[in-house]
C-alpha cells in the first residue's frame, strides 16, 4: 500500500494546533531543545522482516489478514510504517525466512521506500524442509561434526546474502543447550559451540560485526549454551574485536537487572545492540514499554551516559531493532506503538541531568539521584517525539493516522484474509 505524502500532511494539519501548544509547554522547561529533536530524528529502530506478520505463541498462529506473501510486500509494509514515522529507515532479515530471489531487485525496492537492510539472523533452531541434518539436539554443540558443519555453512550463507544486500552485521542466536542434567557435557558443548563461533567469524567480511546473542531458557530449560551476558561476552572476546554481545530484553531471568548489564557491557565495549521487547514472566515478546517502561528508561539513561562517556553517535555505533511477536495486535500498530515507546524513553534519558546525577552519586545523596532520574522520566516527552517526527515528515499521530485510513482494509483488499507471512 502507497501512503501519498498529503495523506500525511492533511492528518498533520488537523493536528496541529493541539500538538503546537503542548510541545511549546515542553519545549519552554527545556534549553537543548533543538540539539534533541535532531538526536530524536536522528535514532532510527530496525524492523524485522518477521514482524510484519501476526506471531505465534507457544500454542498457535492466528492470521490476522493482510499479511505480506513475500519479501517485497514485507518491505512495502516497512516502508510504510517508515513514512508514517520517519523512524524506522532499516529492515532486518532472518534467513531462512526471507531470502531475496535477486539481491539487485531487493535493494532498488529497498531505496524506494528510504530503507537500508540492517543485520541478518541466521537459523539453526528449527529444522528447513530441504535441509540433511536435524537440530534436534542442538548446532554449533552438537555431537556430529556434520550437524555443526551444516550450521556454520548456513551462517555464512546467511553473511553472503548480507554482504549483497549491503548489510553490515550478522546475528546469531542459538537454541543449543539441555533439557535434563546429564544430558549434555558443557564445557565439550562450549567447546564445540566456539570452534563454530571461529569458523563463521572468520568469514566476516572485514568491516562487519558478529552480534553474539542470549536467552536464559527456552527451548531448553535446564541449560542453554549461550545463556546469558557473560556467557556471550565470553564468546566474544575470545573470538575477536569483530564480536559483541546483543541483549534482547526478554532474554533474561525475571527481575534481572538489565540497565547493569548494558552499563557493564558498554564500559568493556562489547555491547552490540538490542532487540526490543517487553516482558511480564519471560520471553513474552511483548510490545515495547507495555509492561515496565521505567526500566526502558532505566536502560536508555545508562545507554545515553555511557555512550557519552565513550564519544559514540548514539544513532549509528549500536545496532537497534525491535524483535517481537504479536498474536492478538495488528502488527503494524504494534510496530508503531514500540518504536514511539523506545523513542520516548530516549527522550526522556536525553534529559537527565547528568552532571548532577554524578554529582549526587559522588556524594552518596540517594533521595538526590533518585529524584534526578524520575524527574526525566516522570516529563511527558511525547510532544518532543511528534515534533521530531513531524520535522522529519512524518505523522503527529501515526496510530490515529493508520485507523483513520483504514490500512489494515486496505491490506486486506490487497492481499486477502487468509494470507500468512512467513516467519515466527
Amino acid at each position: 500500500m502507497l501512503l501519498e505524502k498529503y495523506k500525511i500532511d492533511e492528518h498533520n494539519h488537523r493536528a496541529s494546533p493541539d500538538h503546537k501548544r503542548d510541545f511549546e509547554f515542553v519545549a519552554a522547561k527545556i534549553t537543548n531543545t533543538k540539539d534533541i529533536l535532531q538526536k530524536l530524528e536522528d535514532f532510527q529502530i530496525a524492523i524485522p522482516s518477521w514482524a510484519l506478520g501476526t506471531g505465534g505463541t507457544r500454542f498457535g498462529r492466528f492470521s490476522g489478514g493482510g499479511e505480506p506473501r513475500n519479501l517485497e510486500e514485507k518491505m512495502e509494509d516497512v516502508g510504510l510504517l517508515h513514512a508514517i514515522n520517519k523512524s524506522s529507515g532499516a529492515i532486518s532479515l532472518h534467513i531462512p525466512w526471507d531470502i531475496p530471489k535477486n539481491a539487485q531487485s531487493t535493494k532498488a525496492l529497498a531505496a524506494q521506500h528510504g530503507l537500508r537492510f540492517d543485520a541478518v539472523n541466521s537459523n539453526t533452531f528449527q529444522d528447513q524442509p530441504d535441509q540433511q541434518y536435524s537440530y534436534k539436539f542442538g548446532s554449533l554443540q552438537h555431537v556430529d561434526r556434520s550437524v555443526r558443519k551444516q550450521a556454520v555453512d548456513h551462517n555464512i550463507e546467511v553473511i553472503r546474502h548480507g554482504v549483497e544486500l549491503g548489510s553490515e552485521s550478522l546475528t546469531v542466536w542459538l537454541s543449543d543447550g539441555s533439557c535434563f542434567p546429564g544430558q549434555l557435557n558443557f564445557r565439550k558443548a562450549f567447546q564445540r559451540t566456539f570452534e563454530g563461533l571461529q569458523e563463521i567469524y572468520a568469514a566476516l567480511p572485514d568491516h562487519w560485526k558478529m552480534f553474539v546473542e542470549y536467552k536464559a531458557f527456552e527451548p531448553n530449560f535446564y541449560s542453554m549454551t549461550v545463556g546469558d551476558w557473560g556467557q556471550s561476552l565470553l564468546y566474544a572476546n575470545k573470538l575477536g574485536p569483530k564480536a559483541y554481545t546483543l541483549v534482547d530484553l526478554g532474554h533474561h531471568l525475571a527481575n534481572a537487572n538489565i540497565e547493569q548489564i548494558v552499563a557493564l557491557l558498554l564500559s568493556e565495549g562489547k555491547l552490540g545492540g538490542f532487540h526490543f521487547n517487553d516482558s511480564k514472566y519471560g520471553d513474552d515478546d511483548l510490545t515495547v514499554g507495555s509492561i515496565n517502561p521505567y526500566q526502558l528508561f532505566l536502560i536508555f539513561n545508562e545507554l545515553v551516559e555511557g555512550m557519552d562517556a565513550r564519544t559514540m553517535n548514539h544513532a549509528s555505533d549500536l545496532g537497534w531493532m525491535i524483535d517481537a511477536s504479536h498474536n492478538v495486535k495488528d502488527p503494524l500498530e504494534d510496530l508503531i506503538q514500540s518504536v514511539e515507546a523506545i523513542k520516548i524513553a530516549y527522550a526522556q534519558a536525553l534529559l537527565v541531568d547528568t552532571r548532577a546525577l554524578h554529582a549526587a552519586q559522588e556524594s552518596n545523596d540517594v533521595a538526590l539521584a533518585q529524584e534526578i532520574l524520575q524527574q526525566a522520566y516522570r516529563t511527558d516527552v511525547r510532544p518532543l517525539v511528534a515534533e521530531a517526527r513531524l520535522q522529519a515528515g512524518g505523522s503527529l499521530q501515526p496510530l490515529q493516522l493508520v485507523r483513520s485510513l483504514k490500512v489494515r482494509e486496505n491490506l486486506i483488499r490487497e492481499r486477502g484474509q487468509k494470507t500468512v507471512a512467513t516467519g515466527l
